[in-house]
C-alpha cells in the first residue's frame, strides 16, 4: 500500500468540496437504497462528517496504532445506526466509485487497490470493534422520561430512567435519539451515578436541532429516548487525582460539571473546589436552585455567578475565565471547562498565555458537527496537529 499515493489522491479529490459526499451518498443511497434508513432526514451534518471523518483517518493511515483506536470507538459507536457486517462492502463500493469520478484519468488499477486495501483494513477495525462492544453493551438502551421540567423557553431539564442500568463515568456523554428522529446528539449528565439509575440531561433547544427541539418542545413524562454507550474521557476527574479543582461552566455547559460536584461529594476527598458558572443575563440562570443548594450544602464548594453582560460595558461579554483569573491565581489546581465552542476556546488560550499547562486544563474538542466527545477530540487533535498549534 503506498501511503503517499493515498494521500496525495484525497488530497485531490477533497478539493471538490461539497461536491464528493452529495456523490458519495448519492451513489451509496441508488445501489443500495436500504441504507438510506440508517440515515438522518437531514443530511447536511452527516455530509460534513463523511468528509472530516476520511481526511482523519487518510492523514494517519500509516500511524496504525493511533488510528486503531479512533476506529474502534467508531466502529462500536456506529452500533446505535444499526449498521451490521454486510453494510461495509455497500459503502466501499461507494467510496471507490466517487474516487474513480472524482479522479478520473488520475484513477489508476494501482490506486484501486491501495484504496480498496485501506478500506478492507479500516472496515475490519470497525467490525470487529462492533463485535467486541455487542459483549458489553447493547446497540442502545431505552429510557423513560419520568421528568421533564421547562426552565425558560428554549431549556429543559429531563430526568430519564433507563429500563436496565447504564453505567457512565461524571463527566462522559452519553448518546439520545428520539424514535421520531434519525439522528443523535450527545449530553452530559448533570448527576453522578444514582442508585435508582436515573439519569439528569440539562439541553438546550439548537436552531435547526431536530433532537434539542424535540426534546424540549416535542417530549413528555412517559415517552421514551433512545439512549447509546457513554463515551468520552476528557472532562473525568481521574486525571486529577486528589487535587484541588477550579470548574468553569456557562449555559447548558453546567450539566456535566454538576455531576463532578456530586462526585467530589461522595467521594469525601476534601478538595477544594471553586466553581464560576456564567450566563448572559440573570434569567439564563437555569438551575440557580441546585447551585445554592450545593454551596450550602458543602463548605469545600465556593460558587461564583458571572454575568456576561455587563450594563456598564455593552457589547462586551464576560466569561467565567475572566472573573476568575481576576479573583486569584489557580495554576495549582486541575481546571475544568465545559460551554459553547467560543467560551472553551476562549478560556483555553486564556489559560495558555497565562501559563497554565495543558495537562490541568480539561475539555472536549471543538466542532459543532460530531458523533460525540471521542469524535470531537479526534477531529480536534487533528487540526491542532496540523497547525503546529494547541487550543
Amino acid at each position: 500500500m503506498d501511503v503517499a499515493r493515498l494521500k496525495q489522491s484525497w488530497n485531490l479529490v477533497a478539493a471538490h468540496g461539497d461536491q464528493v459526499p452529495l456523490y458519495f451518498y448519492s451513489a451509496l443511497f441508488l445501489s443500495h437504497p436500504e441504507t438510506r434508513q440508517m440515515f438522518p432526514t437531514n443530511m447536511a451534518g452527516q455530509r460534513d462528517r463523511l468528509v472530516t471523518a476520511l481526511g482523519h483517518i487518510v492523514s494517519n493511515v500509516d500511524q496504525v496504532d493511533r488510528l486503531t483506536g479512533f476506529l474502534r470507538d467508531l466502529g462500536a459507536d456506529h452500533r446505535k445506526f444499526a449498521v451490521r457486517p454486510e453494510h461495509y462492502p455497500a459503502v466501499g463500493d461507494a467510496l471507490l466509485t466517487t474516487l474513480r469520478h472524482f479522479l478520473a484519468d488520475q484513477w489508476t488499477e494501482e490506486l484501486a487497490r491501495d484504496w480498496a486495501g485501506a478500506y478492507g483494513l479500516v472496515s475490519q477495525v470497525m467490525i470487529e470493534a462492533a463485535q467486541a462492544a455487542e459483549q458489553v453493551n447493547p446497540p442502545w438502551w431505552v429510557g423513560e422520561i419520568v421528568g421533564h421540567e421547562r426552565r425558560g423557553f428554549d431549556v429543559a431539564v429531563l430526568t430519564l430512567r433507563p429500563q436496565y442500568l447504564l453505567p457512565f463515568t461524571p463527566g462522559q456523554s452519553i448518546g439520545v435519539s428520539h424514535p421520531a428522529v434519525r439522528a443523535w446528539r450527545y449530553y452530559s449528565p448533570a448527576n453522578a451515578p444514582r442508585p435508582d439509575g436515573t439519569i439528569e440531561l440539562h439541553v438546550r433547544a439548537a436552531p435547526g436541532g431536530a433532537v434539542s427541539s424535540r426534546l424540549v418542545f416535542g417530549c413528555a413524562v412517559g415517552d421514551h429516548l433512545n439512549l447509546a454507550a457513554p463515551v468520552g474521557d476528557q472532562l473525568t476527574l481521574w486525571p486529577a487525582g486528589g487535587a484541588d479543582l477550579l470548574l468553569l461552566a456557562s449555559g447548558t455547559g453546567w450539566a456535566p460539571v454538576k455531576a463532578l460536584v456530586e462526585q467530589v461529594a461522595a467521594e469525601g476527598s476534601h478538595r477544594r473546589v471553586d466553581l464560576y458558572v456564567g450566563a448572559r443575563s440573570r434569567m439564563e440562570f437555569y438551575d440557580s436552585d441546585a447551585i445554592d443548594k450545593l454551596a450550602a450544602t458543602h463548605p469545600w464548594l465556593t460558587v461564583t455567578y458571572v454575568l456576561g453582560m455587563d450594563p456598564r460595558r455593552p457589547g462586551e461579554l464576560v466569561h467565567p475565565v475572566d472573573r476568575a483569573m481576576a479573583d486569584g491565581d489557580w495554576r495549582s489546581r486541575h481546571v475544568y471547562v465545559c460551554g459553547s465552542d467560543e467560551m472553551v476556546g476562549h478560556t483555553a488560550q486564556t489559560l495558555s498565555r497565562a501559563g497554565y499547562h495543558a495537562g490541568q486544563v480539561h475539555h472536549e474538542g471543538l466542532g459543532k458537527h460530531w458523533y460525540g466527545p471521542a469524535w470531537r477530540t479526534a477531529m480536534d487533535s487533528s487540526s491542532q496537529e496540523d497547525s503546529g498549534g494547541t487550543r
